[in-house]
């Protein structure tokens, strides 16, 4: 019974060492997007289009997202975008016009530059990926051998 019982104390205490290391990790890693902030204007449109991005830090865990796409006066596309923690985990959202609901994406890797987040259940994109290069971001949504390139600058405030 006491083998037993100290199995079962030693069980819970790697679990919740694990639990608040993995907790302090998303915490940690959620500061790493900072450098999204801001509104980000596409540069690689099709003609006659223009786009752009803005993120607004909400909280210390979530960003709030649009991305708008611009074909002459009128608007084409809308995204409503969203970055939080939840479960212990960074979860990238994408609520599309047109869609019937949002799409979840789940984060694989984040850099100090940059993360990946992937939804392989899904048609397409199954791989979102952002990389900062100063005043640049390189956005590529991915799937089943395809890929599209978003490229966007920094807008001054």
């Amino acid at each position: 019974m006491k083998r037993t019982s100290l199995i079962i104390l030693l069980i819970i205490y790697v679990a919740s060492y694990f639990n608040i290391v993995f907790s302090q990790d998303a915490a940690s890693d959620f500061k790493k997007l900072d450098w999204i902030a801001g509104t980000w204007k596409r540069t690689n449109a099709k003609e006659g289009q223009n786009g752009y991005e803005r993120w607004t830090k909400l909280s210390d865990t979530e960003w709030q997202g649009i991305g708008i796409i611009m074909q002459g006066r009128d608007t084409s596309l809308v995204e409503k975008l969203k970055i939080f923690v939840k479960n212990k985990h960074l979860y990238y959202i994408a609520d599309i016009s047109g869609n019937p609901e949002p799409v979840w994406y789940r984060f694989t890797e984040i850099t100090e530059n940059g993360f990946a987040c992937e939804n392989l259940e899904y048609d397409f994109p199954k791989r979102i990926e952002y990389r900062q290069q100063g005043n640049k971001i390189k956005a590529t949504v991915s799937g089943d051998g395809k890929f599209i390139d978003y490229l966007f600058r920094k807008q001054k405030k």
